[in-house]
């Protein structure tokens, strides 16, 4: 017989003589619950404005951006000033298939994860090799590389143009159903790539991470194998980054590289990242979907905004240096990850 009960802050499961608990505080599970009910209600209430639908998937493409980035900051004690990278990688690969051997979405993603890994495991003695502001140069060099290879061989990637013609990621007979079906699964991409990254820096690997990114040579001393793990937080994180490329691409059903290698294209995932809160993953989903609103809001000012939009994110990287989830911690702190206590014996 199966039961189920609610008990204060336990959740209580009976199957027959078997007995599972689990905590479940309602103030771990409220303000996320009613976050994601937001996120998946609001595709229906702007079904009638293609532009705000498009808006929101790109919002959301952003956060599975930002949600690895994260991860990988804080896992390699690196900053990669070149997230973009794996963007194109995934992108054109999927564009590239999609055209020249007629493949579907599904057919190119498992080849694009397996692309993304193979660049990944090149580019990976970089986190071992490259230390501080020689790893962020490098990083910062790569895709502008990959964004002139794409001008040299225009007749590969097409240059300014890009591909266009790539199958689209849902053909279901009408193109605003087409766009609504997109938006939410970009939305749920996200939420899978942060319940993986949330999984993994609640466990083990978790305490690694923070181990490396406070002090990595402390970490090598008391005989964690840093090396090994930060080539392995960078290749998981830059093949979700490549999935993303890949989900741009099927959903527009064009992909350049002139739109997601170039600089300004870096300033606005890392600026994301930071105004959110820089090491914390749910304050990358805050900073990807506000920068995206804010800037698409404020074009409405005319090209004033190219102004302002800068000015207003310098202005908040300033007066909140924890970022918006960080405001939001102040206020109603909670402990969401475990933390390491050491118990003194007394004498």
């Amino acid at each position: 017989m199966v039961k189920l009960e609610h008990k204060k802050a336990r959740l209580v499961l009976r199957l027959g003589d078997l007995k599972l608990e689990w905590a479940i505080e309602r103030r771990y599970w409220r303000n996320p619950l009613i976050a994601v009910s937001c996120l998946l209600v609001l595709p229906l209430l702007i079904s009638g404005r293609a532009d705000l639908v498009s808006l929101l998937t790109m919002a959301s493409i952003y956060a599975c951006i930002a949600i690895p980035l994260t991860w990988q900051i804080t896992g390699t004690s690196r900053m990669n000033f070149g997230p973009q990278l794996f963007v194109g990688v995934g992108g054109f690969t999927a564009g590239l298939l999609g055209i020249h051997a007629g493949l579907g979405p599904w057919q190119t993603l498992p080849i694009v994860i397996l692309v993304s890994l193979a660049c990944a495991l090149l580019l990976s003695p970089l986190t071992i090799i490259a230390k501080g502001l020689y790893f962020s140069l490098i990083t910062l060099l790569l895709p502008l590389i990959f964004l002139e290879i794409t001008y040299y061989r225009s007749d590969i990637f097409r240059g300014e143009t890009g591909i266009s013609g790539i199958p689209h990621l849902f053909d279901l007979g009408s193109i605003s159903l087409n766009y609504i079906t997109g938006c939410y699964f970009s939305i749920a991409l996200a939420l899978l790539f942060l319940f993986i990254v949330d999984k993994v820096m609640r466990s083990r690997l978790g305490l690694y991470a923070a181990a490396i990114n406070d002090n990595e040579d402390v970490a090598n001393a008391v005989g964690l194998n840093t090396n090994r793990y930060k080539v392995v937080t960078f290749c998981i994180t830059s093949e979700m980054i490549g999935i993303a490329g890949w989900l741009m691409a099927h959903y527009y059903g064009t992909f350049a590289g002139v739109t997601y290698l170039p600089l300004i294209f870096m300033i606005k995932i890392l600026l994301m990242v930071m105004i959110g809160g820089r090491g914390q993953l749910y304050g990358a989903v805050v900073g990807a979907y506000f920068v995206a609103f804010l800037e698409y809001f404020l074009t409405g000012i005319g090209p004033v905004h190219y102004v302002v939009f800068p000015l207003i994110l310098l202005i908040l990287l300033f007066i909140l240096p924890e970022g918006l989830y960080g405001l939001y911690r102040k206020h109603r702190y909670r402990e969401y990850y475990p933390t390491i206590k050491v118990r003194r014996k007394e004498i």
